[in-house]
């Protein structure tokens, strides 16, 4: 434990890749309970605190690392460790085979957290990840609250999203300007079409406008005129679905996940059509 920490504070980090590294080792503990004897994938390994445990509990790891003097630094250490595969790669330029492993367990880097979240929802794969305490806010905000966003719906219609554990802050080095959470996910047994999630996106974009409004102020990015706004609002009116809902009134904030997806459905449906 001693070389890895005086590894790390002698390691400038890199900003570009948003490197702060776990040196609570409690906490990898904690984390690696979820890889046992499975087969997992951990993005941007950094300098090891969990990639050692990991490595003792699970059946493999596959450890991706981008930035080559940690990647050797591992390599140095690990290299005893059979159940361990360490990669020198960007993770999002690597292939490979996702159904052969179980869930992936990382403290990702904070910037690569949205991207991280969308290969997870398009792969299907658990997760237990560390990041930054607002962004998990995020992912489990419901509607009519402050932190809703595109984020939490998208969250919301691909995982069941568990709050496992608050970390703090100086449970890293650098220490960040904000605390951490852990978080654990479940994928739902959904097949979400990528057309209708983009219609979703754009329409959160505008969240404190109403449909109508939202979609007029995303035309440009998604090719329509005013006059198909119109028409496609008016159809919404008479739906048995959104009968609940005051289309002509309600905010995009405040509309729930499963009835956004409906509506970005139902218009990818009208596009089609006119």
């Amino acid at each position: 434990m001693s070389d890895y920490i005086n590894f790390i504070e002698g390691t400038v980090p890199k900003k570009s890749l948003g490197q702060n590294f776990l040196r609570d080792n409690e906490i990898a503990k904690n984390e690696a309970e979820y890889g046992c004897n499975k087969n997992v994938i951990e993005l941007g390994p950094g300098a090891g605190i969990l990639t050692k445990q990991l490595c003792k509990s699970a059946k493999s790891v596959l450890a991706i690392e981008k930035d080559t003097r940690l990647y050797e630094f591992l390599k140095s250490k690990f290299d005893n460790y059979k159940n361990l595969k360490l990669i020198n790669s960007d993770f999002f330029n690597y292939k490979l085979n996702v159904k052969k492993f179980d869930i992936m367990i990382s403290n990702i880097p904070y910037n690569l957290s949205s991207k991280t979240i969308e290969w997870l929802l398009k792969n299907k794969l658990p997760a237990l990840l560390c990041v930054q305490k607002e962004f998990a806010e995020h992912m489990i905000a419901k509607e009519g609250t402050k932190n809703y966003s595109k984020l939490s719906v998208f969250s919301s219609l691909g995982f069941k999203v568990y709050d496992i554990m608050n970390v703090k802050k100086d449970s890293f080095y650098p220490v960040p300007k904000v605390d951490s959470k852990i978080i654990y996910l479940k994928p739902l047994d959904v097949n979400l079409d990528p057309d209708s999630l983009s219609v979703l996106g754009y329409i959160m974009q505008h969240k404190k406008r109403n449909i109508k409004n939202a979609l007029e102020n995303s035309r440009r990015g998604l090719g329509i005129e005013k006059d198909f706004i119109k028409n496609f609002v008016n159809s919404l009116y008479n739906d048995n679905h959104l009968k609940g809902l005051d289309i002509e009134k309600i905010k995009v904030f405040r509309i729930n996940p499963k009835d956004l997806l409906y509506i970005s459905i139902k218009f990818r449906e009208f596009k089609k059509l006119n």
